[in-house]
């Protein structure tokens, strides 16, 4: 195993990134590569994830791409699979992968309301299924690994037409604050953190005419965040002393006020 350094802290660890071609978990990848870390990066687009691994290499760093659908639970379990038997394994899983949806309720988006249940819950269930059992391993052996959680400020504000996505995203944060109860017992520390608004494809998803207005409106009075100021957050999470564990984390941009 690479000897950590302070300039690479996390040098021998393995980070699975969820949601990798880009924005929020793109920007993680790097960040993590950065710090040390062999990623595996997630996602369904091959040719996005191609071409960050090229960055993360010609940087310094060490990146494997595995192009899948997380709400694929079999596809999850197989790239869970390739993880342990090429790198040994993950201690730091970024469950990021998600969609944001709004419409008024009474539009009946059922589509969009499952798309976003399907990626949003059932996608990072099949993920923390999947890897957690190596967790808790690596946590075994080494005494620390990392499950975060996307969520998002949705979870604790209220956003009119959001209800569905805030939805999910409650449930992010809740079972986030459940897991940490049973798995920081055994050196897994579990975070969720939850943006306000990031700078992302996100934004472009939305089919909504009312939230596409709220949301540009927003762009027009707030600096909204970069997707580089969640990766800090998470690059710095990862490198706390295994004794300390920042369950929930909210990071906003200074001029959006819920």
């Amino acid at each position: 195993m690479t000897t950590q350094s302070p300039v690479r802290p996390l040098s021998g660890r393995v980070a699975v990134i969820t949601g990798a071609s880009s924005g929020i978990g793109e920007a993680s990848a790097e960040k993590l590569a950065a710090l040390g870390a062999h990623v595996v990066v997630l996602a369904r687009r091959v040719e996005r994830l191609a071409d960050l691994v090229v960055r993360i290499e010609k940087n310094g760093g060490q990146a494997l791409a595995i192009a899948v659908d997380v709400t694929d639970a079999a596809a999850v379990q197989a790239a869970a699979d390739r993880v342990a038997a090429e790198l040994g394994g993950a201690d730091l899983v970024f469950n990021n992968a998600g969609v944001m949806l709004p419409a008024p309720v009474e539009e009946l988006a059922r589509d969009q309301w499952q798309h976003q249940i399907d990626l949003n819950i059932t996608g990072l269930m099949n993920v923390i299924g999947a890897f957690t059992p190596q967790l808790v391993e690596a946590a075994g052996e080494r005494g620390v690994a990392d499950l975060v959680n996307t969520s998002s400020i949705a979870a604790q504000n209220i956003y009119p037409n959001f209800a569905v996505y805030a939805a999910t995203k409650t449930y992010v944060t809740h079972l986030s604050r459940h897991l940490r109860v049973e798995l920081g017992p055994k050196n897994v520390r579990v975070a969720a953190i939850e943006p306000g608004i990031v700078g992302t494809e996100l934004q472009s998803h939305v089919t909504d005419a009312g939230a596409q207005a709220w949301l540009a409106g927003a762009k027009e009075t707030i600096e909204w965040l970069a997707p580089q100021d969640v990766a800090e957050t998470i690059g710095f999470l990862a490198t706390l002393p295994p004794r300390v564990n920042l369950q929930q984390i909210t990071i906003m941009p200074t001029g959006q006020t819920s």
